[in-house]
Formats: C-alpha cells, sequence, structure tokens
C-alpha cells in the first residue's frame, strides 16, 4: 500500500530535507520516527529536496508499507516521535501510480525578505533581510522576464545534478505586504539554489545596482558568475505542491506569514 504524507517543518534546526551520514536531515528524523510508529523501517520519497535553512508549508512524501492504519493514526503515531520543528499534517492512501515527485505538476516557493535598516529578531531566521529600502516595482518588473520555458543556468548552483538547466516558470510575483516584500514563484520544477539565486539578482535590481533588464540579460547569458550572489535560505518557503485531483490529496492549512494582509 502507498501512503502519502503532508509536512511542515521549519528548516532552520535542520540540515536540509535529504538524509545525511549524520542524521540531520529532515527524512532523516522522519525515516526515525516512522520506524517508530511502523515498529519497521519506511523509505520516503519527497516532492522537493529543501537546503538547509528553508521551510517548508506544504511538503509532499510518499511510502510504501504493508501496515494498515488510519490516517490520522499515521499522523498523530508519527509525529510522537518527531522533533517540534517537524509535523505531519495529514496522511492518505493513494494509488500505486502516485509518485510525490514524479506526479507532481507544479511546486510554489515564497521568499519573505524584510528591508529595513535594523536586522529581525523575532522573525530571524523566517525571513531574510536587506538593510535599506527596495524598489518593489522595479524587482516586479524584473521578475516578469522569468515567466515562460528557459534555460535557468545563470541562476543554476555549480552543484546542480539535474540533467537539464531548462525549466518552465508559471509565476512569478514581487510585492509588498505591509513591512515585507514577498517573492512568489511557481514552476514545474527548480535547480539548486534556483530560487535563492534569482532572489539575490532581484535584491541587486531592488537596491538600484542593475536595471529591471538585467535579469532577461541573465537569462539569456547563461553564466552563473554574472548573477548575484546565492541569497540566505532564511525567508525561503515550500509553499504549495500541485497534483492532479484524481489523486484526492487534502490541502494545506495556511502559512500566516504568507497570507494576505
Amino acid at each position: 500500500m502507498r501512503i502519502a504524507l503532508g509536512l511542515e517543518y521549519d528548516g532552520q534546526p535542520f540540515c536540509g530535507w535529504q538524509r545525511q551520514p549524520s542524521g540531520c536531515g529532515v527524512q532523516d528524523h522522519l525515516e526515525t520516527a516512522l520506524a517508530k510508529f511502523a515498529g519497521t523501517p519506511l523509505a520516503t520519497v519527497a516532492a522537493g529536496r529543501t537546503d538547509a535553512g528553508v521551510h517548508a508549508g506544504a511538503q509532499v512524501v510518499h511510502l510504501d508499507t504493508d501496515l494498515e492504519r488510519e490516517g490520522i493514526a499515521w499522523t498523530r503515531g508519527t509525529n510522537t516521535h518527531l522533533p517540534r520543528g517537524i509535523r505531519v499534517q495529514w496522511a492518505r492512501p493513494v494509488s500505486p501510480e502516485f509518485h510525490a515527485r514524479f506526479s507532481a505538476t507544479s511546486r510554489t516557493y515564497h521568499y519573505l525578505l524584510l528591508d529595513d535598516p535594523v536586522a529581525p529578531a523575532l522573525l530571524k531566521g523566517k525571513v531574510g533581510w536587506f538593510h535599506r529600502p527596495l524598489d518593489v516595482r522595479a524587482m516586479a518588473e524584473a521578475a516578469a522576464a522569468l515567466v515562460g520555458e528557459a534555460d535557468f543556468s545563470a541562476f543554476r548552483d555549480a552543484q546542480c545534478q539535474a540533467k537539464s538547466p531548462v525549466r518552465t516558470v508559471y509565476e512569478a510575483v514581487v510585492e509588498r505586504r505591509g513591512p515585507l516584500i514577498v517573492f512568489r514563484i511557481r514552476a514545474n520544477a527548480f535547480l539548486h539554489h534556483m530560487v535563492r539565486n534569482i532572489a539575490g539578482s532581484l535584491v541587486y535590481v531592488g537596491a538600484g545596482r542593475q536595471s529591471p533588464a538585467w535579469i532577461a540579460e541573465l537569462l539569456q547569458g547563461r553564466d552563473r558568475r554574472a548573477a548575484a550572489p546565492t541569497f540566505s535560505p532564511d525567508g525561503l518557503y515550500l509553499s504549495a505542491i500541485a497534483y492532479d485531483g484524481r489523486f484526492g490529496l487534502p490541502g494545506f492549512r495556511q502559512n500566516p506569514l504568507l497570507s494576505p494582509e
């Protein structure tokens, strides 16, 4: 039987999603908790691998097991053995054709940024920070160039293992919500550090170091060295994974930091 789980986690205490020899990955903690609940090792497959410090409000994983339990039992039983920074929101049996990664039709990330002279204390680790006001209109104009199918080599980490740098971005929006700047990007898939590299380059535009047209120039140039440095993971959230409705997956509760005013 195949089970799908919906997770949320605070990325700060962990070294990313993927299991590590030291056991510091979110996957390590989840699989340890599942083994304690099920009484047998269970391997998981995730919709996407988040980096160290990156948060998730809507991670989806699947596992295969012979253990038959109600969804609420999977949720409560697994959460009993998880650290407080990780929670299973829901569990559902799914058809064998469902695959957390390959069945996903799109993924959405939000980046939250505080542009203020003083770095945040209460939101430390939950939002990115830049030390002076940014031009959101210029950033939004620049982000529009990202929409469509393109070679995103300019925003691809050198360690990226993807076979192709071509991705399709369906939406790239920058707007101000109260004191925060919110960057939302939805695509079929992402390259390693792609969102953080884009965020860093958009900050360059917002700070007046580059014009809005620069983002389109970077895409055309396909040179990672020409773009801005990788931005902090602090404000990055995996916020949605889309699947065909036939799988019947439930939604996720709204992250209050990502809610409109």
